[in-house]
């Protein structure tokens, strides 16, 4: 890994219009992943519609990525107006994967845009300014090709970060120091540009953010990575007990990073009651690998 480090960027006075100048003929997508999340996702996606597709022309492709939901996220997602993809589509063609880092594959797969933008389809504070500050770097700087949120959780509203602060940010400070300045390195609120996210493979499950860390400075250089402060952040918690699977995959995916060619056997969480639960470190490969792309 380089010597370099992440950039912090200041958003301050970006607005959609200085990003839409900005662009220069780029196209851009913004993709909310969702399983079940009828109850959050139109809102969300009323809010980017109104505001980022009819008033400013700033995104090109609006895509809810449907990763098998059970409820009615498809429904809610298009009457607000976005183009739902579901994810069946996708593994027709590319065989069938699971998990997070799927969906956001999935997705890179499905869109077209040249600059993407990732939001969490459970987030109850999104606003639209979000996805302009995420972008501001891109569009700035040719040089930064993934950028990261940052922002506050409350304790008041139950906190989070659990995961970030006890897992993701010792192994950085350890192991990667050129990355330890992000605040948020698991953050469900990335931008990134294509050649960037083409280049890399994705983890299928909760470890994709933190090994697309360590996958992009090692491929083009931590100074790449750049940081904005998104404010604050209100989402769905889950059990400690949930967040221990998240752990273990955040852990290994990174450790796999740390010492290339490890491989573990037979990976998986053993808990204290005996039982086991499977780990999910299967990879996507590039989407640049993949024959006819």
């Amino acid at each position: 890994m380089s010597t370099s480090t992440v950039q912090t960027f200041d958003p301050t006075g970006w607005t959609a219009s200085r990003v839409v100048e900005a662009k220069r003929g780029r196209t851009i997508t913004l993709c909310f992943p969702c399983r079940d999340e009828a109850a959050t996702i139109g809102p969300l996606v009323t809010s980017a519609r109104q505001q980022l597709v009819e008033a400013t022309g700033l995104v090109d492709e609006l895509l809810v990525l449907d990763d098998r939901s059970t409820d009615e996220t498809e429904m809610v997602a298009t009457s607000a107006g976005a183009t739902v993809i579901h994810i069946d589509e996708v593994h027709t063609v590319h065989g069938v994967g699971h998990g997070k880092g799927n969906a956001l594959w999935a997705s890179l797969v499905a869109s077209t845009g040249d600059l993407i933008v990732w939001c969490d389809g459970d987030v109850t504070s999104f606003t639209p300014n979000w996805v302009v500050h995420l972008l501001a770097p891109l569009v700035a700087d040719d040089h930064v090709g993934l950028v990261k949120a940052s922002y506050d959780r409350p304790t008041s509203a139950g906190g989070g970060g659990r995961t970030t602060e006890l897992v993701a940010r010792p192994l950085l400070s350890l192991f990667a120091p050129d990355l330890s300045a992000l605040a948020q390195p698991l953050s469900g609120e990335l931008a990134g540009r294509r050649s960037v996210l083409e280049a890399i493979p994705f983890v299928e499950g909760w470890g994709v953010e933190i090994a697309m860390l360590f996958d992009v400075a090692r491929v083009f250089g931590a100074d790449t990575i750049a940081q904005v402060d998104l404010g604050v952040r209100h989402h769905r918690h889950r059990s400690l007990h949930a967040l221990s699977v998240q752990a273990a995959e955040v852990m290994a995916s990174a450790l796999t990073r740390i010492s290339p060619g490890h491989a573990f056997e037979a990976p998986a969480l053993t808990r204290a009651d005996g039982s086991v639960v499977p780990l999910n470190l299967a990879e996507r490969p590039p989407v640049h690998s993949i024959p006819g792309r």
